[in-house]
């Protein structure tokens, strides 16, 4: 099975920026669509961003105008730029991949990667 290990967090002030990696541990070519996740105490694991093999990307409203998610696939790895941060930004992020019928890639969800914003 695929692994994903997160890394690229941190604490950083709000408006500050973040990018977070992905590194897959086979290949994601053939992975339709690669995500990220977040997390934070006490609420539900929420998705932020999708993208395809083709390009497409989706944004959750809350990250609009201010995530990027991008995927090299060469390197087996995605990316989740993030810009203008906030403090409720901060939660643990994950990524995952998702096959036909959203059944996750990784069924055991891996470490994440802390983001903190805050003054």
């Amino acid at each position: 099975q695929v692994q994903f290990v997160e890394s690229g967090g941190g604490s950083v002030q709000p408006g500050g920026s973040l990018r977070l990696s992905c590194v897959a541990s086979g290949s994601i070519a053939t992975i339709y669509t690669m995500a990220w996740y977040r997390q934070a105490p006490g609420k539900q694991r929420t998705v932020v961003a999708r993208i395809t093999n083709f390009g497409t990307t989706i944004y959750a409203d809350f990250v609009k105008g201010r995530f990027t998610i991008s995927r090299d696939n060469a390197k087996n790895t995605v990316y989740l730029q993030m810009n203008s941060l906030k403090p409720e930004d901060t939660a643990l992020y994950y990524c995952n991949g998702i096959m036909a019928g959203g059944v996750i890639v990784q069924n055991s969800w891996g470490q994440g990667t802390q983001v903190t914003v805050s003054s």
